[in-house]
């Protein structure tokens, strides 16, 4: 089987563990609840009720269908628009999935159960905490949540992403697009990127006189390479990159005036996407499951928590090495997360299993470039399994056949997270 087509159904590296159940299927019988219902929370839910039909595995998540992050950047370029990001919860309902459309509010470790936003508690055995990010909000200084109105984020796809959409319709047609970029970790590093050639793509066919200006950071991105050989093909002159060394990181905003300050001076934009620093969910800060440096440490083999017993994490919110926080991250780690939890309410070790990333970047309709990974465990702690040369980079890429595989990816992971 060639690499890429592995990594891309990042569930085979499961499948490939599962006669370790075909023994215990069925019997296995417990409570698991997670509170999350993105690609990890649902891929979670989804592949534990398949490893282990009698358990109680229920999942709760307000989002009610789910909006999906990966190609939201497509509705800022009129490529598509929200409602076709949308992914109903029918399928793991179908599955066998309790799905409970509330959020979890608070986490009781030592009486094993939670509580839900309307008042009812849960108990569980095991609990499995997937809650995304939450924005740091006063970094830039003047950036909250009344500014991001004016300066949306849209870096959790939604109605912000709507709302970042309509600025860039109405925008003067030669308007400056500035996007602020955090310094890493974030939620998917390539797509502040992916983002700005969308974005010039509209630029170049509706407002050909605007600009998009990356304030950054940060000192590299990645990729950096391809995505400049695109902006060069496609959109010479439209994107300009500030990196940090060079005044690119925004220190404070102004909302109403439409100002960003570097320490190069002030900066007015016609539309500013400011996407703040992020920190995990509030439920897991609330639950002790951050560490000093704001996310949370797992045991990599089963995700468990180290600072709270019989709680998981996965998503975003962990911490897991060198894999990026992506959809696809997520989906591997709660498929690992899966097996594992199976194994253990079984009285069985949690299996060994591949961890699988791969990120898709769309850099104008039918050009896009992937960036792929492949991880294991070494000496306790999540790394990446290079190529026989050593490297962790990919082969040449054919850009047209990327963005195919693109679209299959997105139906494949969703096929594969939501049932």
């Amino acid at each position: 089987m060639r690499r890429r087509r592995f990594l891309q159904l990042g569930s085979l590296a499961a499948l490939g563990n599962w006669p370790a159940f075909a023994d215990a299927q069925g019997k296995a019988r417990g409570r698991v609840v997670i509170a999350g219902g993105g690609f990890a929370g649902s891929s979670c839910a989804l592949y534990l009720k398949r490893a282990a039909p009698k358990l109680n595995v229920v999942l709760v998540d307000p989002e009610a269908p789910y909006t999906s992050c990966p190609l939201s950047s497509g509705v800022l370029a009129g490529l598509r628009d929200l409602a076709s990001l949308q992914i109903s919860r029918e399928g793991l309902q179908r599955a066998g999935v309790r799905y409970l459309p509330a959020r979890v509010a608070a986490v009781d470790a030592r009486h094993h159960r939670v509580r839900l936003d309307n008042g009812a508690t849960l108990p569980y055995d095991r609990l499995v905490v997937a809650p995304g990010i939450r924005m740091r909000w006063g970094t830039p200084e003047g950036y909250d949540e009344a500014a991001a109105q004016r300066m949306p984020h849209a870096w959790i796809a939604g109605a912000q992403t709507n709302q970042l959409a309509r600025q860039l319709q109405a925008m003067d047609a030669g308007g400056v697009v500035a996007i602020s970029v955090p310094t890493a970790p974030y939620r998917c590093p390539p797509g502040p990127y992916e983002r700005a050639s969308l974005i010039a793509h509209f630029l170049k066919a509706h407002k050909p006189r605007g600009k998009v200006l990356i304030f950054d950071a940060n000192n590299h991105f990645p990729k950096q390479d391809r995505f400049n050989e695109a902006w060069q093909q496609f959109y010479p002159g439209l994107i300009e990159w500030i990196p940090v060394t060079e005044g690119g990181a925004v220190q404070r905003v102004e909302p109403e005036r439409m100002l960003l300050h570097t320490s190069g001076g002030a900066h007015a934009v016609a539309v500013a996407n400011v996407i703040p620093p992020q920190a995990p969910g509030m439920l897991a800060l609330d639950a002790g499951l951050c560490s000093g440096h704001g996310w949370c440490p797992v045991k990599p083999e089963t995700f468990e928590s180290t600072l709270v017993p019989d709680v998981h994490v996965i998503g975003d919110a962990c911490i897991a090495g060198p894999m990026p926080k992506a959809a696809s991250a997520a989906h591997s780690q709660g498929l690992r997360c899966a097996l594992a939890l199976a194994a253990i309410l079984d009285a069985q070790a949690a299996p060994d299993s591949s961890l699988n990333s791969v990120c898709y970047n769309l850099l104008a309709p039918g050009y896009a470039i992937s960036m792929h990974g492949r991880f294991g465990i070494t000496d306790g702690a999540i790394a990446e399994i290079k190529d026989e040369s050593g490297e962790a980079s990919d082969a040449p890429q054919n850009p047209a056949r990327e963005a195919q595989a693109a679209e299959d990816w997105y139906r494949s992971i969703v096929a594969d997270s939501f049932g």
